[in-house]
């Protein structure tokens, strides 16, 4: 059994992606390139490209997050023209539009910008990194049992 000091660094590393996440959105450039989204928007989008086609109820589910606030979001994603809702028999599949993968390139571009002019990082720690975030947003975002 692992007591609270052993969880120490998860709890220091969990509290710096969010602190850090938190910073490069501040210093995403603001104008009419980048279509606004949200803090709910951004990740519903987020997680419609990561599964695209995927029903409103499972966007709730992986993303532990309201129905009710998903179908908000959906609604302001869709009058953005970031999303595509479909039906699909009884079901509704929802599909990120030409302009959200757009917006989705000039904001990593503007975040590749920013990162480049403040971190000094060899390709390899880079790498490390981002296959840690990613696999741990994959086991976040896997449907509730």
């Amino acid at each position: 059994m692992s007591t609270m000091h052993d969880n120490e660094p998860l709890a220091e590393f969990a509290d710096l992606v969010l602190n850090v996440g938190r910073l490069i959105r501040a210093h995403t450039p603001a104008g009419s390139e980048i279509v606004a989204l949200t803090e709910t928007e951004r990740q519903v989008m987020r997680l419609i490209d990561l599964h695209p086609g995927c029903a409103p109820s499972d966007i709730a589910a992986r993303g532990r997050l309201q129905r009710t606030n998903v179908s908000a979001a959906l609604r302001g994603l869709e009058g953005k023209g970031m999303i595509r809702r479909t039906a699909t028999g009884r079901q509704v599949s929802v599909t990120p539009t030409r302009l959200a993968a757009t917006n989705l390139r000039r904001l990593r571009a503007a975040w590749a910008t920013e990162l480049a002019e403040t971190m000094d990082t060899d390709r390899e720690t880079l790498f490390q990194c981002t296959q840690l975030l990613r696999a741990l947003e994959q086991r976040l975002t896997e449907p509730a049992d």
